[in-house]
């Protein structure tokens, strides 16, 4: 049976061993990661590649006019997991709120400004926006200058990155036009 090197270590391993010798194998915890790879592997093999805009609506929430162009709710139907992709559409200003950062935010139109923890930084159309990752988070609100034209940008957030962070929203002001569904 082998060399016993201490009681409850070497020679516990062989009895283990020895005892399930002759038994059905049963599946490893080694062989469920593989298959859960596999299936994971098929699924962004054989996941949405095109995400149609037009086949989306805009949806009012506590943070905004957002359309949600992939979202976690997606996951399961795209070929790339992981990501969220939204627009915002700013006709004043978005709510407030706070999280690590983490996001990159193209401006597809007009010119407005964000304030970062209490600083301004104005933006345009082609501009690119960077949260930074910041531990406590940090608190921003997005703001359109135009009040006759719309402001609307587009974010791209990789959530598992954000959770290696161990990121959290605290929403601190509501959009102006949210109300609680009832």
């Amino acid at each position: 049976m082998g060399q016993r090197i201490f009681e409850g270590g070497y020679f516990m391993v062989e009895r283990i061993l020895e005892k399930k010798r002759g038994q059905e194998p049963e599946e490893t915890k080694y062989d469920i990661g593989v298959r859960a790879l596999a299936e994971r592997m098929k699924q962004k093999a054989e996941g949405k590649i095109i995400i149609k805009g037009k086949d989306i609506s805009y949806e009012q929430n506590r943070q905004g006019v957002i359309k949600f162009l992939l979202h976690r709710t997606d996951w399961d139907k795209v070929s790339t997991p992981g990501w969220h992709i939204f627009i915002n559409h700013i006709k004043v200003h978005s709510g407030k709120h706070v999280h690590q950062g983490g996001l990159s935010i193209f401006v597809l139109d007009g010119e407005g400004y964000t304030v970062v923890d209490g600083v301004r930084y104005d933006w345009e159309a082609g501009d690119l926006i960077v949260l930074p990752v910041k531990p406590g988070g940090i608190e921003h609100q997005h703001f359109n200058k135009d009040p006759n034209r719309p402001a609307e940008w587009i974010a791209f957030i990789y959530h598992h990155m954000l959770d290696v962070v161990n990121m959290g929203i605290t929403q601190v002001a509501e959009h102006p036009d949210w109300s609680k569904p009832k």
